[in-house]
């Protein structure tokens, strides 16, 4: 016996009040699989591809993100190269001035202490610092004149030493490749040597900051003061009066250090000024 396959569907259509038309619809079975599978390769389709239109908008954004960030790092890296050039032509021309004045003694030493404060440093910030060293600049003009007439300005070295790290951006003394603000001059000399005060003024502090280790700061007066850091002990006390190249303490290397050194700063108006153009004037002990 055959088995009928077909699917049969009556409709019974009313036309009058005695007539009636029967009609019979039939739909073989395996058309209406076909059909279904089509209808669910149709809308199958139409999911993946409204799913890879989402994923490719996805990518294109992450694409243009990716290419910002490759600009923004290039941009970066070029500042940084920048940077360093102008950082490493700073230090190369404070070493040319210092040993053309005979401070720098070229021979070989095993001092090499370095440290004081970190301040990160940026290409913006370097910006930042040049504009306000500038401006500090014309003011300590002003004031140096007055200050030369009373003795206030700092006319000799603190130690007789080696010049290590300068004023201005150096590389981190501790390692890396970062690069940090040095707000002093580092003058390398043996643990213990005597430290003298620059200029006559007042002793306003005398202890211990971060960064600096063991610290003593005058104030010569006129916005002007000189620090003295990472000492190994005092020998004046705070709102003492000094005079000109009064003994105040001994080199040592607490705080951030790597080495024994002294640490040393002038400041106007407590903003810090090179103290190689007062060292390259200044007579020795």
């Amino acid at each position: 016996m055959v088995r009928d396959e077909r699917l049969y569907a009556f409709i019974i259509s009313y036309t009058s009040r005695s007539r009636s038309q029967i009609r019979r619809i039939c739909l073989h079975k395996k058309w209406l699989k076909v059909s279904a599978v089509l209808a669910f390769l149709v809308m199958a389709s139409a999911v993946y591809g409204f799913y890879g239109l989402t994923q490719q908008a996805a990518h294109m954004r992450i694409e243009r993100e990716n290419e910002r960030l490759r600009a923004e790092t290039d941009r970066q890296r070029r500042e940084l190269n920048q940077l360093n050039q102008r950082v490493e032509a700073v230090e190369d021309t404070s070493r040319k001035l210092a040993e053309k004045s005979g401070v720098i003694n070229n021979d070989d030493s095993s001092l090499h202490g370095a440290g004081g404060p970190a301040i990160p440093l940026n290409a913006a910030g370097l910006a930042a610092l040049e504009a306000k060293m500038s401006r500090v600049e014309l003011e300590m003009s002003a004031h140096e004149l007055v200050l030369r007439e009373h003795g206030f300005t700092p006319s000799i070295w603190p130690v007789d030493g080696k010049l290590e790290s300068g004023f201005g951006g150096r590389r981190n003394p501790f390692g890396g490749s970062s690069y940090e603000f040095h707000d002093g001059q580092d003058i390398v000399v043996p643990s213990g040597t005597p430290v003298v005060a620059g200029a006559k003024g007042t002793v306003t502090f005398v202890g211990w900051q971060h960064g600096y280790g063991r610290l003593v700061v005058i104030d010569h007066g006129g916005g002007l003061t000189t620090r003295y850091g990472h000492l190994s002990e005092f020998d004046v006390e705070q709102d003492q009066e000094v005079a000109r190249g009064e003994f105040i303490g001994r080199v040592g290397s607490t705080g951030r250090s790597t080495g024994p050194h002294l640490h040393y700063e002038v400041r106007i108006n407590d903003n810090p000024v090179n103290p190689l153009q007062y060292l390259l004037t200044s007579a020795k002990q």
